[in-house]
């Protein structure tokens, strides 16, 4: 029937092989079952068992300890059971924390008195869980993973210096840059007449020479060495030789000295025409030294 198909295909496989060596097993696997079975809490046979696999032995061999848990230092009262929230994650830990406590308080002096040893002494050796071998691949792994979080920190500091000195390097280039289209501004103000200082030169000359050892400012604070002074001493300084060649505002426009006739090739020549005659060539004057010989 399909009420019966459906209570046994619920079967285990090994009540079928038991259906099977009584022989009610029928074609397609099918057991009819008057009554199953009905579950009951036997309590009674449970004891019974429990007493019988007993073994009455001494406290020393069991170390069984059952108690509850410790009185509470802040209400000097032990914690009621139903006072603590199963669903509460530190309240049931404390309560198991204290129940450990009450059980080591309890027992520690009982073992004592008995004369048990409860610290390891300090020559105390116990075999490892894992071989010599195993701990040495673990020795090696960490090591290898130690080195490798060092490199990668190395890297990491290369990469930040890297960057820092692109950004110094950038900086430079463009202060460079700045420096030299200020000197150029100065210097096209100059050409057009709208400035008559040049102390951009003197900028330029000691930017340039600030990368060599010793600033010029140092150098002048030092004076000059033992040859310089005794050439000072002897010849004198002589005046200022730097730009005393270049013309200023006032010479350019003075023309007091100016002569038209010089100028323009009108005035006249020493020597009259014969000043005006050219070298001759190299053959006329090769013929003219064959003709003296």
């Amino acid at each position: 029937s399909d009420s019966g198909s459906d209570s046994d295909s619920s079967l285990s496989d090994s009540e079928l092989q038991e259906a099977f060596s009584r022989g009610a097993l029928k074609p397609g696997l099918n057991v009819v079952l008057e009554e199953r079975p009905k579950r009951r809490n036997d309590t009674k046979g449970l004891k019974q068992c429990l007493s019988e696999f007993r073994q009455q032995l001494a406290w020393v061999e069991r170390l069984d300890v059952t108690l509850g848990p410790v009185a509470d230092p802040v209400s000097q009262s032990a914690s009621n059971k139903d006072a603590v929230d199963p669903e509460n994650d530190f309240q049931r830990e404390m309560s198991f924390y204290r129940q450990a406590q009450a059980a080591v308080l309890e027992a520690l002096p009982r073992l004592r008195k008995l004369q048990v040893p409860t610290r390891r002494p300090d020559d105390y050796f116990a075999e490892m869980a894992k071989s010599d071998q195993q701990m040495q691949k673990i020795r090696q792994k960490l090591k290898s993973k130690q080195e490798a979080m060092e490199r990668s920190e190395k890297a990491k500091q290369l990469r930040a210096m890297r960057k820092y000195g692109k950004k110094v390097q950038t900086e430079i280039l463009q202060r460079r840059q700045k420096e030299k289209k200020n000197m150029l501004n100065a210097v096209k103000k100059y050409q057009k007449g709208l400035s008559d200082k040049l102390d951009f030169l003197d900028e330029d000359q000691t930017s340039s020479q600030g990368n060599k050892k010793g600033s010029s400012s140092q150098r002048i604070k030092k004076g000059p060495n033992a040859k310089r002074r005794y050439k000072n001493q002897k010849f004198g300084f002589g005046g200022k030789k730097k730009g005393s060649k270049w013309n200023t505002k006032e010479s350019f426009n003075d023309v007091s000295s100016f002569r038209s006739k010089v100028a323009h090739n009108k005035g006249p020549r020493k020597g009259g025409k014969k000043a005006l005659n050219k070298r001759p060539g190299k053959r006329a004057r090769q013929k003219m030294k064959s003709r003296a010989r």
